[in-house]
């Protein structure tokens, strides 16, 4: 099923539980209520701002479906900002008096000969009005530029709320003149829309909105077709999928998490509403949205820690695992229009699996502080001085598009990555955790592939009987560092400091500097504490007795995976300093482990 169809099935289910507004209308934030009299006076100004202080909002109220404008004068039906509407500006207004007749074109053709007494007042309203009037008490001005509402002072309800109001715009609809073809997303004959309503609610997309399907210059058309009908979408398609994904955009909205560039919508299709619910908060709460009910968390952080550890969702809840379908965006902005990241659909259970597949490619002992860490989270490891506004954009979206699709992650992610630790040097578990997932998941998919050498995952823990040059020559520089920090203490700028990215990188180039310095430290060491000197000299020599012999155990340089696992091979190595040691699957290796414990 495509996104648009998706989207539009979205619309109608909700459709039916009264929570969107039917076709032709659509929820704007609304400021402001002029109540007029039979004869078109205005009597009051009614604020439907909602909150206190800083923190008042429009009210949200669905009205009929707005005119799209870019840089036209187009005049919205029953309601408008108030430069339309009062023809009053809080700018220069140079285009206000244009404006303000487009509104009063627009209403005295559509509402000509009406009989229906609230209409019949906005008509003598737009007879009687002038932009002079506006002025205080009763015009406030705070409400120049706020988009104003009607309503008629012998009733209670909103002017566009009339069911006179709303058989008269249900007829300008059918109308517009739109040429009939088969709808795309529906398969059906329907007028083709030829604007699709905007977008709002896309980071970084124009405030006004945005859209997905859009023809706004000759190369884009094809066959002489014009705007919309180079792709055909009904005008009920096109509403039903640009209202549901602009509720699912909606500030506050349960359903959505921004990650990176990528606004990404998710929502949930059940026979039980209560599990579709359950499995879009379990799918938020597992990308990071916090979970603030204590008796959701209850419900919700068992089954995370779970999938967390390798337990499919098929056996911990059936029903959620394979009764529910789910349905993940990923939006990001494109000038005036929208790009589709990615889409994907499938049952519950495969989305919870691919999350814990990838928690479990994160695995690393000791672990991070954080152990279930979010994918914004880990993006900020990415970025320069870990500011979230310096994560490379582009990067944030390819990575949850992995983690999503189970494929494999951004290359640009590893050069990233070994990009910062090479700047700054810091070795954190979460950099560690990336750079083996991603080691482990491309080594596991290329074992997949009977073309490419199968090649063992990297070790979770330090694994004394791992052969890999990086991993090795990772350890041996933490073992380095060790010596040094032994015979000095902490120091302004210890080796890591001063060759870790060269070590890393092109071991040759610094070997003999890390040789040479190796010697005076183990002497100062041997001096002070022999016990401990032996045990780094065993260690040394356990270590280098692994390469292969037949290769120069510090190459000219390494490629990047390797160079990863030269940070994993660090940071286990570092670790076992501030642990127990681990026992290798080797016997003879267990006893000299047990001799350097005894001898230290």
């Amino acid at each position: 099923m495509t996104a648009l169809a998706a989207l539009a099935r979205y619309y109608d289910r909700l459709a039916e539980q009264g929570e969107v507004p039917p076709f032709g209308y659509s929820l704007q934030n609304i400021g402001w209520c002029l109540l007029i009299g039979p004869d078109g006076t205005p009597l009051q100004c009614i604020s439907l701002m909602e909150g206190e202080g800083r923190k008042m909002r429009p009210r949200s109220l669905a009205v009929p479906q707005p005119v799209k404008r870019t840089s036209g004068i187009a005049s919205n039906f029953l309601w408008d900002k108030t430069s339309y509407v009062l023809g009053v500006t809080a700018g220069e207004g140079r285009r206000t008096t244009q404006e303000h007749e487009a509104f009063k074109t627009l209403h005295r053709e559509a509402l000509a000969g009406t009989r229906d007494p609230g209409l019949a007042a906005l008509l003598a309203f737009l007879d009687r009005w002038s932009p002079d009037q506006f002025v205080a008490p009763l015009f406030p001005e705070e409400m120049r530029d706020a988009n104003l509402v009607f309503r008629f002072a012998e009733e209670r309800g909103y002017l566009h709320d009339r069911p006179a109001a709303k058989a008269l715009w249900a007829r300008l609809a059918a109308a517009n003149g739109a040429a009939e073809a088969i709808c795309l997303v529906s398969g059906e004959a329907a007028p083709i829309a030829r604007l699709h309503p905007a977008i709002k609610g896309v980071w970084g997309a124009q405030s006004s909105g945005a859209s997905i399907v859009s023809f706004n210059l000759d190369a884009f058309a094809s066959y002489g077709h014009e705007q919309g009908e180079n792709a055909p979408v009904g005008e009920p398609a096109a509403f039903a999928y640009t209202t549901a994904l602009n509720r699912l955009l909606a500030p506050g909205s349960r359903n959505r998490v921004q990650i990176g560039d990528a606004s990404t919508v998710f929502w949930a299709e059940a026979e039980d509403r209560e599990q579709a619910l359950r499995a879009e908060d379990l799918f938020a709460a597992a990308l990071g949205r916090p979970i603030d009910e204590k008796m959701e968390a209850n419900k919700i952080r068992p089954v995370l820690d779970a999938i967390a550890k390798g337990r499919p969702l098929d056996k911990i809840d059936p029903q959620l695992a394979h009764g529910v379908r789910f349905y993940v965006l990923g939006l990001s902005p494109n000038a005036a229009r929208l790009s589709v990241r990615f889409w994907f659909e499938d049952s519950f259970g495969v989305f919870l699996d691919r999350l814990g597949r990838h928690a479990l490619d994160l695995a690393l002992e000791p672990p991070p502080r954080d152990e279930r860490p979010t994918v914004s989270r880990l993006l900020i490891e990415t970025a320069v001085l870990r500011k979230r506004e310096n994560v490379p954009s582009q990067l944030a979206g390819d990575f949850l598009r992995a983690i999503l699709s189970g494929g494999r992650y951004p290359a640009t992610l590893l050069s990233t990555l070994l990009m910062r630790l090479r700047a700054d040097g810091s070795v954190t578990a979460l950099r560690v955790a990336m750079l083996k997932a991603i080691v482990a998941r491309n080594r596991r998919l290329d074992a997949q592939d009977k073309s490419r050498p199968a090649k063992e995952e990297p070790p979770v823990s330090l694994n004394l009987d791992c052969n890999d040059p990086g991993y090795l020559l990772g350890r041996l520089f933490a073992v380095y560092e060790q010596a040094q920090y032994a015979a000095l203490g902490n120091i302004n700028a210890s080796i890591r400091d001063k060759f870790f990215g060269a070590a890393s990188s092109t071991p040759q180039t610094v070997a003999g500097v890390l040789q040479r310095g190796l010697i005076p430290h183990l002497a100062k060491v041997r001096k002070e504490r022999p016990g401990q000197a032996i045990n780094i000299e065993k260690e040394i020599a356990a270590i280098m007795e692994r390469f292969d012999p037949t290769k120069n155990p510090f190459p000219r340089a390494l490629p990047p995976e390797q160079q990863a696992l030269f940070a994993l091979g660090y940071y286990h190595q570092r670790s076992r300093q501030f642990a127990g040691k681990p026992k290798s699957a080797d016997p003879e290796a267990n006893v000299d482990a047990n001799n350097e414990e005894e001898a230290a």
